[in-house]
């Protein structure tokens, strides 16, 4: 990767999935080439061989991740990163018309990042243990959204024909529900075994609790009382074992993703460090390790990591107005894993219990109080991730009787009630 003063040629690179758009300038802002070449093995060769040609070499282009990115780091090249609303505005400034074109893309990029990319940051090459991780995690949450899509159409499917078997089990993200239907698919063939086989199912799959059983019973034996026309019984009932079928392979996937996961997350560095937030556990903890990193320059501040998971505000102002808006331009899965962390977290940790309930009696909603939760997490984050020290809950309260916190002060007087 170059530095800013050893850079003569400025390139915008436009990409797309089959093409990508090439306009490169000197320091004077002179088109010095430009050209479109596929994105296949002949494509990228020829990348290489023209700008071969400029050594001081820097590629603006519009996203931080994807093929043509990898592409860019293996052949060398020293890559900025623009986010897609910078850009269109990078583009309004060559044209006022709002016209839009491939090569206008690029040569818009590549102008800006002559003019304006000495104070940008240069994208570097992630290690290749993080960048699995972290691919990992995104990919398993993209299973686990299909997951919930079969799901939803396994449900709709029963309300349709078994609204027995949907009354009886509350969680259809288990397999001893699917392993319900695969063994009684039909309210028919749930009433012709009887009230034994149903005991000994409920056993042999670990699906026996006191609280439930009495109900699940009572599912079961009117279960044929309402239940779909013998027509839509048979569509639906084949719908839902296909449905079955296909979380099964699902599922194991899923499993086979979290082995892959936890392996690598025992192999990196700040393994310990992550694996110390209260209630993080071994699904969480990997995917805040991945997303935020391990270059310790990338955030200066914990503000800056703030704003980068998306929990510090936006601000506007104008003379007499000032308005405070949610922040959208963020990295959204970390502010995903920062959301669902900060909320396990009130489990282990009082005082972000106490933080949370505050917020909430003063009026807050659900997201609001786990989004200043998260902030507040943040900051104890950046400054563990900066020293590379594991959270130690005594140290922390010893902070915050240091700096007089309200909330200690409400931990105390709730604990003296």
């Amino acid at each position: 990767m170059k530095q800013w003063n050893e850079i003569t040629y400025y390139a915008g690179f436009d990409w797309a999935k089959g093409h990508h758009q090439i306009v490169i300038v000197d320091r004077q802002g002179q088109i010095a080439a430009e050209w479109e070449f596929e994105h296949s093995l002949e494509g990228w060769k020829q990348w290489r061989e023209r700008t071969a040609n400029y050594p001081g070499l820097a590629v603006a282009i519009e996203t931080n991740q994807g093929a043509a990115v990898d592409q860019l780091l293996q052949s060398g090249s020293t890559v900025y990163p623009v986010n897609p609303r910078s850009a269109k505005a990078y583009r309004e400034r060559k044209v006022s018309s709002s016209n839009k074109t491939d090569r206008l893309d690029a040569w818009s990029l590549a102008d800006a990042l002559r003019t304006d990319g000495h104070g940008w940051r240069a994208l570097a090459p992630l290690d290749p243990l993080l960048q699995e991780l972290r691919l990992l995690c995104r990919d398993e949450l993209h299973l686990i959204a299909q997951r919930t899509a079969l799901v939803n159409q396994l449900q709709q499917a029963l309300s349709e024909y078994y609204p027995a078997a949907l009354e009886a089990f509350d969680d259809w993200t288990l397999a001893g529900s699917w392993k319900f239907l695969q063994r009684f698919p039909t309210p028919g063939a749930l009433a012709k075994v009887g009230r034994r086989k149903w005991e000994n199912f409920l056993h042999c799959h670990k699906l026996y609790r006191p609280q439930t059983h009495t109900h699940r019973l009572a599912c079961f034996e009117k279960a044929t009382q309402f239940c779909g026309s013998p027509g839509v019984t048979r569509a639906k009932s084949l719908l839902a074992l296909s449905l079955v079928e296909i979380l099964m392979v699902l599922e194991k996937q899923l499993e086979e993703y979290r082995n892959q996961i936890e392996k690598l997350f025992a192999q990196h560095p700040d393994h310990d460090l992550f694996g110390s937030l209260p209630g993080a556990g071994p699904k969480l903890a990997p995917r805040l390790l991945s997303e935020i990193g391990e270059d310790r320059q990338l955030f200066p501040d914990a503000q800056s990591l703030q704003c980068y998971a998306g929990t510090a505000p936006v601000s506007y102002q104008s003379g007499q107005v000032h308005k405070v808006y949610l922040r959208r331009q963020c990295n959204k899965h970390l502010r995903c894993a920062i959301h669902l962390w900060s909320d396990l977290s009130r489990r282990w940790c009082p005082w972000a219990q106490v933080y949370y309930q505050q917020l909430r009696q003063r009026g807050k909603s659900h997201a609001i109080a786990l989004r200043s939760l998260g902030h507040r997490w943040l900051k104890i984050i950046w400054k563990m991730w900066q020293t590379g020290t594991s959270y130690d809950p005594d140290l922390h309260a010893r902070n915050q009787l240091q700096h007089g916190s309200w909330v200690l002060q409400f931990l105390h007087q709730k604990a003296s009630e």
